[in-house]
């Protein structure tokens, strides 16, 4: 074989690993009583390539939505979002890390900061809360998937130009975790721990169901990891579904026609996004 022949293959096939994939994420199109609409679709916030979003439903949607609602618009502010993270997570001293977790966690702990190549002393001026953060990225950072190719960026990307609004922002976002108990912040470093060895499994358990809608999945997963502890799925879940709520049937009643593009395990379940507009009266029928 010529090695022109084979200079052709080797592009074919870089060609065809580069396409993207294409997702058939969960969408829904809300209808009201007065000729109230919007459109909500589950995002996901990191993937481990590129996918694409475009179909009949979805392209519909973001052509006759006449605005963007998203959980934090600025995704791409880096430096507002680490600015934030410090100003709420800086502490003058804190307990060693091994001091705020239970003594059958501490054996993880230690493994996991080992592998993860991080000093014990990073966290001895962080809360609670902002540790067990920073231990789920780098643990995160480990499964090759990347922000970049998440769909809320898309999203953003599709409907540039159109009015974006957004329900709580990153220094909002973060505020939730800072009012946290310290109970519920060792909770949530626990939860971080413990889910750290199947992490990467989890992960692509729901991507997969992510890519495929499927909302069964999705709403078994939205009772695992950290969302297994009530009080955490409380105040991490359930009570930001409500604020959203508050924010979002009075967009409808003012005639607005919003795009609504939140984490997936927002929408599906009792607690959902979906079920709470039911609860109200208004129609919501599964696009896609």
């Amino acid at each position: 074989m010529s090695n022109r022949i084979i200079a052709a293959l080797l592009a074919l096939l870089l060609a065809a690993c580069q396409q993207k994939e294409d997702a058939r994420p969960a969408l829904w199109q809300v209808d009201g009583p007065n000729g109230e609409r919007a459109w909500l679709l589950g995002t996901i916030h990191a993937l481990p390539s590129p996918i694409s979003l475009d179909s009949p439903a979805f392209d519909r949607a973001t052509s006759e939505a006449s605005k963007l609602v998203v959980e934090v618009a600025a995704l791409e502010d880096d430096q507002r979002t680490a600015l934030a993270f410090h100003k709420l997570s800086a502490v003058a001293a804190a307990p060693p890390i091994v001091a705020r977790t239970g003594e059958a966690d501490r054996a993880a702990l230690t493994r996991l900061m080992s592998e993860a190549k991080i000093s014990p002393d990073r966290f001895n001026q962080m809360d609670t809360w902002a540790a067990a953060l920073a231990l789920g990225q780098a643990v995160s950072a480990r499964s090759g998937d990347d922000s970049g190719n998440g769909a809320d960026r898309l999203v953003l990307n599709e409907m540039k130009g159109k009015p974006l609004a957004e329900f709580e922002g990153a220094e909002r976002q973060l505020a939730i975790f800072d009012t946290l108990p310290e109970a519920e912040q060792r909770d949530m470093l626990s939860a971080v721990i413990r889910s750290a060895a199947t992490a990467r499994e989890d992960g692509r358990r729901l991507q997969q169901a992510w890519l495929r809608g499927d909302i069964a999945e999705l709403a078994a997963l939205d009772h695992q990891g950290l969302l297994a502890d009530s009080e955490l799925r409380e105040a991490l879940l359930v009570r930001r579904n409500r604020v959203w709520m508050e924010q979002l049937v009075p967009m409808l009643k003012r005639g607005e026609k919003p795009l609504v593009a939140v984490g997936s395990l927002h929408l599906v379940g009792r607690d959902g996004l979906v079920a709470q507009l039911e609860a109200q009266g208004y129609k919501v029928t599964r696009l896609q």
